[in-house]
Order: structure tokens, then C-alpha cells, then sequence
């Protein structure tokens, strides 16, 4: 794959001008009749431009205008993203400026919503917060001290240290490695730290038991693991402040001439652009780089990687994606919707049962163990403990419980657990079966998520659990009709057909000992939920 096959499709001579008249950005771009209102920005150009837009003097969001926005002939409209959208209520100083050159295209005082108060971007601890290149809310660099920064660096130097230890030659990468290497500093609008490694083994299954090795070695050392692919994973390091910083570090090989490296990487390479490794200077610091960072930086961000583009996105060949796909991926179906959904500012935690869990606590109550099989925010295993049950909940964003474990409820426990892994479902189902009996499960809206894959992997979780001495059952519920109450939007469900669950329930050994259908609003069209109860016998 040529570096210039990374361009995005559709993008047409970013910093090339067509001639016209107005404010242009000092490369060629001609950008004119800028608007900004309380529903986004208006703006005219024959070409495409990367444009910053400040909120008192502070940058919030990067955008390509046409790439991101919907146009009418040379009229181009960029509606504010749904993650910013909550914050804009008050008054802001907006400016709107060029990336490439810094040429301010719009300043003025924009009124948002009541007016009341300035806007205030800031998280739930109250830090400034922006939106990175894929409109996901994060704490970046250009808002932290020097001092602030020194436990990344730290972090940084103890997880390449740990993968020495286990064998491993890493290197910064991508946005780490491109501030290093183009500037000596951190990019200003990025938020984490890349790490990579290029195996020594030359074929997908052999370093993906690889990966899995180094990723066993360092669990021995105390260190927590996220998985994102068979080749990819987050490590976390507890700082002193009690902060965790979580480092992605991302496997590659050499195969067939080719360099592939997670993150979207196929380029026809030579080893020789990687061992052995050199050196570059981050922040002060110095830190392993491939030999040749130049080459790696374009096979990264194709041959303009020097030239600053905050809202960069990775537009690899197809070709490149399936093949990463196909051998590396399929751990973190659905992932991306449930990070969004969980860095949202959340309100507080219900008190109250849901009403599944109020149903069958009401007809299970001799259970001793209760498990919460997507628990989302843990509501009901904290109501289910203040009872005096022995309560666990699994879901695979530990973010999305974070708040309901961090109130330590005697008797409450939170597991991560990826459905899609099973060496996660297999551990979980084996642990819970030891609990004591008989045993609650309880999976609202959780098989209207899934792939059948991962269904597949919750039903031998259930039974696993189920086995154990004392027995117990599980307790279904899921969409079975939409109707005009918005009530599957707003729990991000999808459909689910009752005899095609019964089915698959069945093929697994299951008897279906309870079923029906209930309607959730009072609306003239209802949503309507079914709920199943479970039981495995043999």
C-alpha cells in the first residue's frame, strides 16, 4: 500500500486552491462566510480544510469541513457533534481558525441555549475536556502541566521496561511516536500513549500466542490487561495519585514483505526500518523508536505526517481491514457504542430495582447467589446486596460500574467479562458455579445486544453457573416489539423474535419453564418486552 493510499476517500487537494475570493488560509484554500450559531458552523469553500474551533480562547473540536460536514453546492454545514451538544448552554467566545496556518476565520460572542453563564466544557471532576479526532470526549495534553505529564512519561517507561522483561522490543507509536519525532513534545489535542512491537514470528496464529504470553507475563507482574484484538491491548498503571493510565500497546509482524501492525498497518516494509531500534526524545525524555521513524510515520499517516491534521482519520484499503479483521478481530463487537454511551455524564444511580430484578427476587427467594450478566451501571446488584444476597455483576466496560463499585457495598462484586472471549466466559461460568445456591441469573437487555456468537458464549456461561451445587435459573428479558415510546433508543436494543431465542435456548439443553410478553409504556403503540425464565436440567 503506497502512504498516498491513506488518504480519505473523497478528500479533494486539502491546501490546493481553486482561486475565489475571501479569507484564505495562507496555503491556497479559500474560506469564506463563516456562521456560527447555536446549531453548528456554516461555511463556503471549493476545497477541503481542516479548521479548529476555539471556545474562550480554548480549542474544543478539529473538523474537515466537507469530510464532516453536509454540503450544498460550495455551502458547507457542520452541525455540533452529540457529545458537545449537553455543554452548550450559555455564552461563548468562538473562534473558528485554519489548522494548517492559524488563519482566524470567525471570532464573536455566540449565545447557546438560555445564555446564562459562560459554557463550561469540563468533565464530572471538572477538568477541561475537548473532543478528539473521532468526536469522543477526552482530557487532552494542551490542557496539562509539565507536572502533569511527568506520571505518563513514567508510566510509559515502566510498561516498556515490563515488556524488556517479558521478551519484548517496543517502541512509541503512532501519536506518541509523531509528537517525538516531528516536535520532541506530546500532540496538544492528543489524550494517551501508543506503544508497538514487531514480532521476531512471521505467521497471524503464532504471534497471536504470543501476544497472549506477553499478555499472561504481565498479569504475573500485577499489571491489569484490556484486550481490543488477538494482537492489541491496554495496559493499566496505577500512578501515585491514584490515577490509572491506561497504555495501548499494538502488535505487528512481517509477512510476505509486508509490515502489519494493528491499528490498520499493511505497507511493504524491510526489517531493516525497525531493527535494530534506535532512539527518539520525548518531553525531555529519551524513548525506543523503529530505525527508520521517518518510514514508519508515513506507513502510519501517509507522506503529509508532518504537517499537524487533529481530526486525522485512518482510511485504510479494504483489503487491509479484512485482513486484520480476519485474523485478529472480533473481541470488541459493539465496543465502541458502549464507550460512547458510558462517557456521557450519567445520572445518579436508581435506588429502586428494575422491575425484572423486583420480579424475580419476588419468586426466587431462597437465592443465595445473585449474578447481574450485563449489569450496566449495577444498580440492581446493589440493591440485590443491601438484601443480604451475595451479589455479582459482569460487563465487559468496567466504566459502566465503575460508580456502583467504588460505593464498596458489602456483599456487591463487579467483574469485567467479554462474552466474545472465552477466556473470559469460561473462568466466570467455573467461578460462579462454586458460589453458594441456589442461583439467581438475571441478563435484562442483554441478548438484544449480541451477536449470536456472544449469546452463544452467555447461554454455556448460564449453564456453567447454573451446574453447580444448588442449581438456580436464569431470568431473560429483551425486545420483542418496538413500539412509539422510544423506549428501545433509549436503551440502544434491537429487536429480538421469541421463538428464534427459544430455539436457540433449547438446542443448548434449556427448558423454558416461564414465558411472556409485557407492554412497558402506557403509549398507544407500547414497546413490548418478553422475559423468559431458564433452567437446565441435564
Amino acid at each position: 500500500m503506497s502512504t498516498a493510499a491513506r488518504r480519505v476517500p473523497g478528500l479533494r487537494s486539502l491546501g490546493r486552491s481553486r482561486g475565489g475570493d475571501g479569507g484564505g488560509d495562507g496555503g491556497g484554500v479559500q474560506v469564506r462566510d463563516v456562521r456560527v450559531d447555536e446549531r453548528g458552523i456554516t461555511a463556503r469553500s471549493r476545497d477541503e480544510v481542516v479548521l479548529d474551533v476555539h471556545f474562550d480562547e480554548r480549542r474544543i473540536l478539529s473538523f474537515w469541513l466537507q469530510r464532516d460536514g453536509v454540503g450544498e453546492g460550495e455551502e458547507w454545514f457542520f452541525a455540533w457533534p452529540k457529545t458537545l451538544r449537553e455543554f452548550l448552554d450559555g455564552t461563548a467566545e468562538v473562534r473558528v481558525v485554519v489548522t494548517r496556518t492559524g488563519a482566524e476565520l470567525f471570532r464573536d460572542e455566540v449565545r447557546f441555549g438560555r445564555g446564562a453563564g459562560r459554557v463550561e466544557v469540563v468533565n464530572d471532576q471538572g477538568q477541561p475536556i475537548s473532543l478528539d479526532k473521532y468526536l469522543r470526549r477526552v482530557v487532552a495534553f494542551d490542557t496539562r502541566s509539565r507536572a502533569e505529564l511527568e506520571p505518563m512519561l513514567d508510566a510509559i517507561d515502566e510498561v516498556l521496561s515490563a515488556l524488556r522483561a517479558v521478551g519484548v522490543e517496543a517502541f512509541l507509536a503512532y501519536g506518541t511516536l509523531l509528537g517525538a519525532v516531528r516536535d520532541g513534545v506530546v500532540i496538544g489535542n492528543d489524550s494517551d500513549a501508543d506503544l508497538g512491537y514487531v514480532s521476531h514470528l512471521t505467521h497471524p496464529v503464532d504471534v497471536i500466542r504470543e501476544s497472549f504470553r506477553i499478555q499472561r507475563a504481565l498479569v504475573e507482574r500485577g499489571y491489569r490487561i484490556t484486550r481490543y484484538s488477538a494482537l492489541a491491548f491496554k495496559v493499566d498503571v496505577d500512578e501515585g495519585d491514584g490515577h490509572v493510565r491506561g497504555l495501548d500497546v499494538f502488535g505487528g509482524f512481517l509477512m510476505d514483505g509486508h509490515l502489519h501492525l494493528m491499528g490498520e498497518i499493511r505497507e511493504p516494509f524491510e526489517e531493516s526500518a525497525i531493527y535494530p531500534l534506535g532512539t527518539t526524545t520525548l518531553e525531555g525524555r529519551t524513548f525506543p523508536a523503529p530505525a527508520d521513524p521517518e518510514r514508519v510515520l508515513a506507513a502510519m499517516y501517509g507522506a503529509s505526517w508532518r504537517i499537524p491534521d487533529p481530526a486525522f482519520h485512518f482510511a485504510p484499503p479494504l483489503e487491509t481491514v479484512r485482513r486484520l479483521n480476519g485474523w485478529f478481530r472480533g473481541l470488541r463487537a459493539g465496543r465502541a457504542k458502549w464507550d460512547r454511551v458510558y462517557s456521557r455524564t450519567q445520572p445518579p444511580l436508581p435506588t429502586e430495582p428494575s422491575d425484572l430484578v423486583a420480579w424475580a427476587a419476588e419468586r426466587e427467594p431462597d437465592a443465595a447467589t445473585y449474578v447481574d450478566l450485563g449489569c450496566g451501571r449495577g444498580a440492581d446488584v446493589l440493591w440485590m446486596a443491601g438484601r443480604g444476597v451475595a451479589s455479582v455483576g459482569l460487563d465487559f466496560q468496567p466504566r459502566s460500574y465503575a460508580a456502583a463499585a467504588a460505593r464498596g457495598v458489602p456483599g456487591a462484586e463487579f467483574w469485567r467479562c467479554n462474552l466474545l472471549e472465552l477466556r473470559d466466559v469460561l473462568p466466570a461460568g467455573a467461578e460462579l458455579a462454586r458460589r453458594p445456591g441456589p442461583r439467581l441469573l438475571v441478563a435484562r437487555h442483554l441478548v438484544d445486544t449480541l451477536d449470536p456468537a456472544a449469546r452463544a458464549h452467555l447461554y454455556r456461561l448460564a449453564r456453567m453457573a447454573l451446574a453447580g451445587e444448588g442449581g438456580g435459573r436464569l431470568y431473560l428479558e429483551f425486545l420483542a416489539r418496538f413500539g412509539d415510546d422510544g423506549y428501545a433508543k433509549r436503551l440502544h436494543v434491537k429487536r429480538r423474535r421469541l421463538p428464534a431465542l427459544v430455539a436457540e435456548l433449547e438446542a443448548t439443553g434449556a427448558t423454558i419453564v416461564h414465558r411472556e410478553k409485557i407492554a412497558v409504556s402506557d403509549a398507544a403503540r407500547p414497546t413490548r418486552v418478553a422475559r423468559l425464565v431458564v433452567e437446565w436440567t441435564r
